[in-house]
């Protein structure tokens, strides 16, 4: 089975030695997302402000490989505070609809850049 690497400047530049997703045959696993502007490469002010920059790099790079987060069949996010989990919950009915991707919710001590959410994606495409 051939890999692919998948980068989009819609998403911000991987900041550390990975790649912004890598297909494997239909499946397209999404490197881990804060809420980083793709530009300015700063992070958005306030948790939700972060939660949708979240997603919508997410979507950029489930474009960039030739699908969308419809396409989600996992989603993994990460919260500094999982009392914001509800926030999540809310936003996330913005990006996807039913039948929902199965999905962890996990309450971490810290992550990069001092972001308060991260979520990564695994799609199946086809």
């Amino acid at each position: 089975m051939s890999k692919k690497i998948i980068s989009t400047a819609q998403a911000p530049a991987a900041i550390g030695t990975y790649s912004q997703a890598v297909r494997a045959g239909d499946t397209v696993y999404l490197s881990g997302q804060i809420g980083l502007d793709p530009q300015s490469m700063q992070l958005a002010e306030g948790f939700e402000a972060q939660t949708i920059r979240v997603f919508e790099n997410l979507k950029a790079v489930a474009e960039a490989a030739g699908g969308s987060l419809a396409d989600t069949v996992k989603l993994n996010v990460f919260l500094t505070d999982l009392a914001n989990f509800a926030k999540v919950n809310e936003i996330m009915a913005r990006y996807f609809t039913e039948p929902y991707p199965a999905r962890a919710a996990v309450g971490v001590a810290s992550l990069p850049r001092g972001a308060q959410v991260e979520a990564d994606a695994v799609l199946v495409l086809g």
